[in-house]
C-alpha cells in the first residue's frame, strides 16, 4: 500500500501509478469516463481508499473509512451512498487542525486524536468538510435518498486509528492532515464517484 501524507515531500514512483491505476482499471467499465475529468475523486469502498485523479492519472491517494453499516442511500440508514456526487460546499477554511465542527460550525473545541483502533461514542467531524450532493435522481438525489439532505461529507475524524476499515456513520472519514490537503486541492463542483 502506498500512502501520501500532506506533510511529506515524497514523490510518487512510476510503479506506484501502475498499481493505483490498476485498482481503478479493475473497475472498468463500471467507472468508465473518469479519465475525461480535469480532477475527480474516486472512492473505492472495497479497498477503503480514495484517489484524486487528474486527467486519468492518480495524483494522490488517501486511506478512508466509509460507513460501518455498509453502503446505501436511504435516509436514516447511516450507510455510505454509492454513485456519482459532486462537492456542493467546502467548509472550514483556515480552521485549526482537529477543530470540531458541529452543525458545520466550529464550536471552539479541538479533538483529541485517537491513534488506536478504538470506536468511541462520538462521530466528531473535524478539520474540514467537503459536503456532497448526489447527481443521480432516485439513487443518491431526491426523495428519501438525497445525499445532501443526509449531510454526507468527506471530513476529518478524531478516530484516526479506525481509518482503513468501515467505521463511520455514513460519511467518508480521513486523516486530518490529509483532509486539509484535499480541501486545498479540489473545488466546489469537483465530482466524487463512490463505488
Amino acid at each position: 500500500m502506498y500512502l501520501l501524507y500532506s506533510c511529506s515531500s515524497l514523490e510518487i514512483k512510476k510503479e506506484d501509478y501502475t498499481i493505483k491505476n490498476n485498482i481503478l482499471n479493475s473497475k472498468i467499465p463500471e467507472i468508465i469516463g473518469y479519465e475525461e475529468y480535469e480532477d475527480i475523486l474516486i472512492v473505492d469502498i472495497n479497498s477503503q481508499m480514495m484517489f484524486l485523479v487528474n486527467k486519468g492519472t492518480v495524483s494522490r491517494e488517501f486511506v478512508i473509512s466509509s460507513s460501518f453499516y455498509g453502503t446505501g442511500s436511504l435516509q436514516n440508514s447511516l450507510k455510505t451512498p454509492l454513485g456519482k456526487h459532486l462537492i456542493y460546499k467546502k467548509i472550514g477554511k483556515d480552521l485549526p487542525i482537529n477543530a470540531i465542527l458541529k452543525g458545520r460550525k466550529w464550536n471552539g473545541a479541538i479533538a483529541n486524536i485517537i491513534s488506536d483502533p478504538i470506536d468511541t461514542d462520538y462521530d466528531h467531524v473535524t478539520s474540514r468538510i467537503l459536503w456532497l450532493d448526489g447527481l443521480e435522481i432516485g439513487k443518491n438525489k431526491g426523495f428519501d435518498v438525497d445525499s445532501m439532505s443526509r449531510y454526507i461529507y468527506i471530513h476529518g475524524t478524531a478516530e484516526e486509528g479506525l481509518l482503513g476499515k468501515p467505521a463511520s456513520d455514513g460519511c467518508i472519514r480521513m486523516y486530518n492532515t490529509e483532509v486539509i490537503e484535499l480541501f486545498n486541492l479540489v473545488e466546489v463542483g469537483t465530482q466524487v464517484w463512490i463505488y
